[in-house]
Protein backbone atom coordinates (compact mmCIF):
# COMPACT_ATOMS: atom_id res chain seq x y z
CA UNK A 1 0.00 0.00 0.00
CA UNK A 2 1.12 3.69 -0.91
CA UNK A 3 0.84 6.63 0.98
CA UNK A 4 -0.48 8.65 -1.67
CA UNK A 5 -3.55 5.93 -2.65
CA UNK A 6 -5.53 6.80 1.11
CA UNK A 7 -7.22 10.12 1.58
CA UNK A 8 -9.85 10.49 3.67
CA UNK A 9 -12.65 13.27 4.12
CA UNK A 10 -15.34 13.82 6.99
CA UNK A 11 -18.65 15.84 5.36
CA UNK A 12 -20.88 15.41 8.31
CA UNK A 13 -21.30 12.11 9.38
CA UNK A 14 -20.33 10.86 5.62
CA UNK A 15 -16.66 9.58 5.69
CA UNK A 16 -15.14 9.36 1.87
CA UNK A 17 -12.31 7.34 1.33
CA UNK A 18 -9.61 7.94 -1.87
CA UNK A 19 -8.56 5.18 -3.23
CA UNK A 20 -6.03 5.19 -5.89
CA UNK A 21 -4.93 3.05 -8.60
CA UNK A 22 -2.90 5.44 -10.99
CA UNK A 23 -1.52 8.15 -9.58
CA UNK A 24 -0.70 11.48 -11.02
CA UNK A 25 -0.04 10.34 -14.63
CA UNK A 26 1.13 12.91 -16.85
CA UNK A 27 -0.11 13.81 -20.31
CA UNK A 28 -0.12 16.71 -22.64
CA UNK A 29 -3.57 18.73 -21.67
CA UNK A 30 -4.36 18.48 -25.78
CA UNK A 31 -4.99 14.61 -25.02
CA UNK A 32 -7.97 15.88 -22.44
CA UNK A 33 -9.12 19.07 -24.51
CA UNK A 34 -7.96 20.07 -28.02
CA UNK A 35 -6.26 23.66 -27.97
CA UNK A 36 -4.94 23.90 -24.87
CA UNK A 37 -1.10 24.00 -25.52
CA UNK A 38 1.51 24.20 -22.45
CA UNK A 39 1.71 27.82 -23.01
CA UNK A 40 -2.39 27.85 -22.14
CA UNK A 41 -1.78 25.78 -18.70
CA UNK A 42 0.97 27.74 -17.76
CA UNK A 43 -1.01 31.08 -17.72
CA UNK A 44 -2.64 29.64 -14.86
CA UNK A 45 -0.48 29.95 -11.96
CA UNK A 46 -3.00 28.12 -9.69
CA UNK A 47 -2.84 24.37 -11.62
CA UNK A 48 1.01 24.66 -9.90
CA UNK A 49 2.23 22.36 -9.07
CA UNK A 50 -0.49 19.94 -8.17
CA UNK A 51 -2.05 19.58 -11.19
CA UNK A 52 0.53 20.37 -13.74
CA UNK A 53 3.93 19.51 -14.55
CA UNK A 54 6.56 22.86 -14.90
CA UNK A 55 6.85 21.93 -18.34
CA UNK A 56 3.08 22.89 -18.76
CA UNK A 57 1.29 18.87 -18.76
CA UNK A 58 -1.40 17.73 -16.92
CA UNK A 59 -1.18 15.16 -13.64
CA UNK A 60 -4.61 13.25 -13.77
CA UNK A 61 -5.38 10.33 -11.32
CA UNK A 62 -7.14 7.33 -11.80
CA UNK A 63 -9.18 6.65 -8.24
CA UNK A 64 -12.32 5.27 -7.07
CA UNK A 65 -13.86 6.51 -3.39
CA UNK A 66 -15.25 4.79 -0.98
CA UNK A 67 -18.13 6.35 1.50
CA UNK A 68 -20.04 5.56 5.02
CA UNK A 69 -23.29 6.42 5.30
CA UNK A 70 -25.39 5.90 8.26
CA UNK A 71 -24.57 2.27 8.58
CA UNK A 72 -24.14 1.61 4.95
CA UNK A 73 -20.85 1.37 2.86
CA UNK A 74 -20.98 2.00 -0.66
CA UNK A 75 -18.42 1.90 -3.52
CA UNK A 76 -18.89 4.86 -5.80
CA UNK A 77 -16.98 3.52 -9.60
CA UNK A 78 -14.35 0.95 -9.41
CA UNK A 79 -11.11 2.29 -11.34
CA UNK A 80 -9.76 0.02 -14.04
CA UNK A 81 -8.95 -3.14 -12.51
CA UNK A 82 -5.87 -6.15 -12.93
CA UNK A 83 -5.55 -8.56 -15.48
CA UNK A 84 -7.33 -6.78 -17.95
CA UNK A 85 -6.33 -6.45 -22.19
CA UNK A 86 -7.59 -2.77 -22.74
CA UNK A 87 -7.28 -0.02 -25.67
CA UNK A 88 -4.38 1.65 -23.87
CA UNK A 89 -1.03 -0.12 -22.98
CA UNK A 90 -0.82 1.31 -19.58
CA UNK A 91 -4.02 -0.11 -18.45
CA UNK A 92 -3.13 -3.39 -19.67
CA UNK A 93 -2.23 -6.59 -17.46
CA UNK A 94 -2.11 -4.19 -14.09
CA UNK A 95 -1.08 -5.70 -10.89
CA UNK A 96 -2.11 -3.40 -8.01
CA UNK A 97 -3.11 -2.96 -4.23
CA UNK A 98 -6.54 -1.99 -4.81
CA UNK A 99 -8.41 -4.87 -3.06
CA UNK A 100 -5.41 -4.84 -0.27
CA UNK A 101 -5.93 -0.91 0.34
CA UNK A 102 -9.80 -1.29 0.66
CA UNK A 103 -9.78 -3.48 3.06
CA UNK A 104 -6.88 -1.28 5.10
CA UNK A 105 -9.12 1.40 5.49
CA UNK A 106 -12.15 -1.04 7.00
CA UNK A 107 -14.19 -1.69 3.52
CA UNK A 108 -13.83 -5.17 2.85
CA UNK A 109 -15.09 -6.25 -0.36
CA UNK A 110 -17.49 -8.17 1.51
CA UNK A 111 -19.00 -5.57 3.76
CA UNK A 112 -19.94 -2.87 0.41
CA UNK A 113 -23.94 -2.77 0.50
CA UNK A 114 -23.64 -0.71 -2.63
CA UNK A 115 -22.00 -0.37 -6.26
CA UNK A 116 -22.40 2.89 -7.78
CA UNK A 117 -20.66 3.25 -11.13
CA UNK A 118 -21.47 6.95 -12.86
CA UNK A 119 -20.89 6.04 -16.45
CA UNK A 120 -19.50 2.85 -18.07
CA UNK A 121 -16.49 3.56 -19.22
CA UNK A 122 -13.84 1.17 -18.51
CA UNK A 123 -11.82 3.21 -16.02
CA UNK A 124 -14.69 3.23 -13.64
CA UNK A 125 -16.56 -0.27 -14.11
CA UNK A 126 -13.00 -2.21 -13.58
CA UNK A 127 -12.96 -3.51 -10.05
CA UNK A 128 -17.04 -4.63 -10.20
CA UNK A 129 -15.21 -8.00 -10.85
CA UNK A 130 -11.99 -9.93 -10.28
CA UNK A 131 -10.37 -12.75 -12.34
CA UNK A 132 -10.69 -15.85 -9.81
CA UNK A 133 -9.37 -19.51 -11.49
CA UNK A 134 -10.08 -17.80 -15.29
CA UNK A 135 -13.12 -16.58 -14.58
CA UNK A 136 -14.29 -13.06 -13.75
CA UNK A 137 -16.83 -12.90 -10.95
CA UNK A 138 -18.16 -9.92 -8.74
CA UNK A 139 -15.98 -8.66 -6.42
CA UNK A 140 -18.70 -7.36 -4.25
CA UNK A 141 -20.29 -10.20 -3.39
CA UNK A 142 -23.54 -8.41 -1.19
CA UNK A 143 -23.72 -5.66 -3.16
CA UNK A 144 -26.39 -4.21 -5.03
CA UNK A 145 -24.81 -2.81 -8.44
CA UNK A 146 -26.13 0.68 -9.70
CA UNK A 147 -26.25 1.06 -13.29
CA UNK A 148 -27.99 3.80 -14.82
CA UNK A 149 -30.80 2.60 -17.09
CA UNK A 150 -29.97 4.90 -20.13
CA UNK A 151 -26.32 4.59 -19.40
CA UNK A 152 -26.40 0.89 -19.56
CA UNK A 153 -28.62 0.80 -22.62
CA UNK A 154 -26.49 3.27 -24.55
CA UNK A 155 -23.63 0.47 -24.16
CA UNK A 156 -25.71 -2.78 -25.08
CA UNK A 157 -26.16 -0.77 -28.49
CA UNK A 158 -23.14 -0.08 -29.23
CA UNK A 159 -22.10 -3.76 -28.45
CA UNK A 160 -25.41 -4.72 -30.40
CA UNK A 161 -24.18 -2.29 -33.43
CA UNK A 162 -20.19 -2.36 -32.77
CA UNK A 163 -20.64 1.50 -32.38
CA UNK A 164 -18.24 4.28 -32.38
CA UNK A 165 -16.75 3.54 -28.89
CA UNK A 166 -14.40 0.45 -27.91
CA UNK A 167 -16.84 -1.58 -25.03
CA UNK A 168 -14.84 -4.88 -24.74
CA UNK A 169 -14.60 -3.99 -20.83
CA UNK A 170 -18.50 -5.17 -21.30
CA UNK A 171 -17.59 -8.73 -21.28
CA UNK A 172 -15.28 -8.56 -18.06
CA UNK A 173 -17.08 -5.76 -15.90
CA UNK A 174 -20.64 -5.68 -16.83
CA UNK A 175 -21.66 -8.93 -18.31
CA UNK A 176 -20.66 -10.93 -15.11
CA UNK A 177 -22.76 -8.75 -12.65
CA UNK A 178 -26.08 -8.79 -14.83
CA UNK A 179 -25.43 -13.10 -15.20
CA UNK A 180 -25.10 -13.36 -11.55
CA UNK A 181 -28.89 -10.85 -10.94
CA UNK A 182 -26.30 -8.27 -9.07
CA UNK A 183 -27.55 -5.18 -11.20
CA UNK A 184 -30.24 -2.53 -10.27
CA UNK A 185 -30.85 -0.23 -12.96
CA UNK A 186 -31.62 3.45 -12.12
CA UNK A 187 -32.79 6.49 -12.91
CA UNK A 188 -30.30 9.39 -12.55
CA UNK A 189 -31.84 11.02 -9.80
CA UNK A 190 -32.10 8.92 -6.93
CA UNK A 191 -31.04 8.99 -3.51
CA UNK A 192 -28.27 6.42 -2.68
CA UNK A 193 -29.24 7.46 1.59
CA UNK A 194 -30.63 10.17 3.28
CA UNK A 195 -27.08 12.12 2.86
CA UNK A 196 -26.63 10.68 -1.29
CA UNK A 197 -28.53 12.02 -3.54
CA UNK A 198 -27.38 11.56 -7.93
CA UNK A 199 -26.92 14.36 -10.24
CA UNK A 200 -27.73 13.67 -13.76
CA UNK A 201 -24.37 15.14 -15.08
CA UNK A 202 -24.80 14.07 -18.75
CA UNK A 203 -22.47 14.68 -22.09
CA UNK A 204 -19.52 12.37 -20.99
CA UNK A 205 -21.99 9.32 -21.40
CA UNK A 206 -25.49 9.93 -22.02
CA UNK A 207 -26.53 8.54 -18.64
CA UNK A 208 -23.25 9.88 -16.66
CA UNK A 209 -24.15 10.84 -13.24
CA UNK A 210 -22.26 13.00 -10.22
CA UNK A 211 -23.04 11.94 -6.27
CA UNK A 212 -24.28 15.09 -4.03
CA UNK A 213 -23.50 14.66 -0.55
CA UNK A 214 -25.13 16.60 2.54
CA UNK A 215 -25.44 15.85 6.27
CA UNK A 216 -25.57 17.97 9.29
CA UNK A 217 -25.08 21.20 7.25
CA UNK A 218 -21.73 20.24 5.42
CA UNK A 219 -22.01 19.51 0.87
CA UNK A 220 -19.48 17.96 -1.12
CA UNK A 221 -19.93 16.87 -4.81
CA UNK A 222 -17.87 13.80 -6.29
CA UNK A 223 -18.17 14.67 -9.77
CA UNK A 224 -17.02 11.57 -11.48
CA UNK A 225 -16.55 12.40 -15.54
CA UNK A 226 -19.06 15.60 -15.27
CA UNK A 227 -15.06 17.07 -15.60
CA UNK A 228 -11.61 15.32 -15.60
CA UNK A 229 -9.52 17.62 -14.48
CA UNK A 230 -9.33 21.47 -12.96
CA UNK A 231 -7.89 23.34 -16.35
CA UNK A 232 -11.69 22.92 -17.21
CA UNK A 233 -12.95 25.54 -15.17
CA UNK A 234 -10.70 27.76 -16.87
CA UNK A 235 -10.97 26.52 -20.06
CA UNK A 236 -14.63 25.73 -20.05
CA UNK A 237 -16.06 26.19 -23.53
CA UNK A 238 -13.52 23.92 -24.96
CA UNK A 239 -14.62 20.41 -25.24
CA UNK A 240 -13.42 17.73 -23.86
CA UNK A 241 -12.25 15.14 -26.27
CA UNK A 242 -13.44 12.12 -24.40
CA UNK A 243 -16.81 13.34 -23.85
CA UNK A 244 -19.21 11.40 -26.08
CA UNK A 245 -21.96 14.18 -26.50
CA UNK A 246 -19.32 17.46 -26.27
CA UNK A 247 -21.41 19.94 -26.90
CA UNK A 248 -23.49 18.08 -23.61
CA UNK A 249 -20.79 17.82 -21.73
CA UNK A 250 -19.67 21.90 -22.31
CA UNK A 251 -23.38 23.07 -21.52
CA UNK A 252 -23.26 21.03 -18.23
CA UNK A 253 -20.21 21.75 -17.17
CA UNK A 254 -21.03 25.26 -17.20
CA UNK A 255 -24.23 24.97 -15.60
CA UNK A 256 -22.52 22.76 -12.40
CA UNK A 257 -19.79 25.58 -12.46
CA UNK A 258 -22.65 27.63 -11.45
CA UNK A 259 -24.59 25.85 -9.23
CA UNK A 260 -21.45 25.11 -7.75
CA UNK A 261 -19.10 27.57 -7.93
CA UNK A 262 -18.46 30.49 -4.72
CA UNK A 263 -20.55 28.00 -2.29
CA UNK A 264 -18.67 25.96 0.68
CA UNK A 265 -19.54 22.81 -1.29
CA UNK A 266 -16.37 20.64 -1.46
CA UNK A 267 -15.37 19.28 -5.44
CA UNK A 268 -14.15 16.39 -5.06
CA UNK A 269 -12.49 15.48 -8.54
CA UNK A 270 -13.20 11.86 -9.82
CA UNK A 271 -9.62 12.10 -11.83
CA UNK A 272 -8.26 15.31 -9.76
CA UNK A 273 -4.48 14.53 -8.54
CA UNK A 274 -3.53 15.27 -4.93
CA UNK A 275 -4.88 16.53 -3.05
CA UNK A 276 -8.30 15.81 -5.37
CA UNK A 277 -10.66 17.93 -3.02
CA UNK A 278 -11.21 21.73 -3.17
CA UNK A 279 -13.39 24.62 -4.20
CA UNK A 280 -14.79 26.25 -7.09
CA UNK A 281 -14.05 29.54 -7.12
CA UNK A 282 -14.71 32.81 -9.86
CA UNK A 283 -11.57 34.10 -11.70
CA UNK A 284 -13.02 37.77 -13.36
CA UNK A 285 -15.35 35.81 -16.32
CA UNK A 286 -14.16 32.13 -15.56
CA UNK A 287 -13.43 29.77 -12.58
CA UNK A 288 -10.61 28.41 -10.74
CA UNK A 289 -10.01 25.83 -8.51
CA UNK A 290 -8.87 26.13 -4.40
CA UNK A 291 -7.33 23.15 -2.68
CA UNK A 292 -8.59 22.66 0.97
Amino acid sequence: MAVEHIRKWKIGDVEVVRIVEVNAHEDPFEVLTAGVTPEIAKQYDWLFPNFATPDGRMKISFQAFVLRSGKEKIMIDTCIGNDRQREYPIFTNMQTSFIEDLVSVGYAPDSIAKVLCTHMHFDHVGWNTRKVNGRWVPTFPNARYLFGRKEYEHWQMLKRTGGYHDFTHLADSIDPITDAGLADFIEPDIKLTDELTLVPTPGHTPGHVSVHISSKGQEAFLTGDMMHHPIQLAECDRAGNFDMDKDQGVKTRKAMFERLGDKKILIIGSHFAEPTAGYIVRDGRKWRFKVQ
